[in-house]
This record gives structure tokens, sequence and C-alpha cells, in this order.
């Protein structure tokens, strides 16, 4: 999904920024609080786009330390892959998967749980434990993804109204 954007190996914090939606000074600002690992030559890797797509994503509804809280269970220490049970880049490309491929009723948590067991079928455990722990993330994250969206809908139809 990513290919393309990286085809020159990885991106300007300017390119982030238009990609994402998001000002550069909180880009920056998450680097330096250490939610996102430092650019190497002023260029952003595929993961750390993908985290930071994750964050912004998620940062709506759940405060960032909730959310690098989450992203640390399942990816580790930001600047260490090796502790990575998976990367950020397979990690949003398993939510999105997780969307397209579904029709996932938000009330029936049985729902839920399906379409994160379905996403994460083909996982591969280098630490036991880890599918189970992938499962439970890619749940949090549907729920607040939705929550989010909800909350922009709601904010715009009180907007319409004024």
């Amino acid at each position: 999904m990513f290919d393309g954007i990286f085809a020159a190996g990885g991106i300007t914090l300017s390119q982030v920024s238009v990609l994402s939606g998001l000002e550069y000074y909180l880009i920056q600002n998450w680097v330096k609080r250490g939610f996102v690992s430092s650019p190497v030559k002023r260029v952003y890797s595929r993961e750390q786009f993908a985290r930071i797509i994750i964050i912004n994503m998620l940062r709506n509804t759940l405060p960032i330390e909730k959310i690098s809280n989450l992203i640390h269970i399942i990816g580790g220490d930001p600047n260490d892959r090796s502790d990575d049970l998976i990367g950020d880049d397979e990690l949003y490309h398993r939510y999105v998967d997780m969307l397209a491929g579904e029709n996932i009723s938000l009330s029936s948590p049985e729902s839920v749980h399906s379409a994160a067991l379905r996403a994460a079928e083909d996982f591969t455990e280098r630490i036991p434990g880890s599918k189970k722990k992938l499962v439970s993330i890619l749940e949090a994250m549907l729920y607040a993804d939705s929550a989010s969206r909800l909350v922009r809908q709601s904010e715009d139809i009180l907007a319409s109204i004024n």
C-alpha cells in the first residue's frame, strides 16, 4: 500500500505532513516525546509513517500516552525494531485489510473479535502470545477509530445547525 510513496526509500517531513494532514510541529513533537523514532537524515521510513498514521487515527478518542502504550505492547520501543511483535507498517495494513474485508457490527463484540481474528489469521508468532495481543490491539484500534469518526460526524452535524 505504501510502495509507491516509499519508492525512493523514505519521505521528508513536508511529505509526511501533506500525506497525513498533520502540522509539522505536531509530528516533530511526537518525535521529541519518543512516540515516533527520529528520522534518519531527515527522512521518515514506512514504519515511522505508519506509526504517525496510527497515532493520528486514534488521537481524537485516546490520550497520546494510551496510544503510545497500545503501540508499545505490539511494537516495543520505537527506536529498537528487535523487540517488535509486529511492525507498525504491518499493523496498519492488517487494520486496513480488516476494515476493507468485513462488514463489522460495532454493536457486536463477537463481530469485532471475528474480524480481528481474521486479520491476524496468517500472523506468525515470534513470541508466544503475540497473536492474542495483536487481535486485542486490532479490536481496540477499531473501537477508538470508529469513535473518532462518530465524534467528527457529530461535530459536523452541530456545525451545520449554526
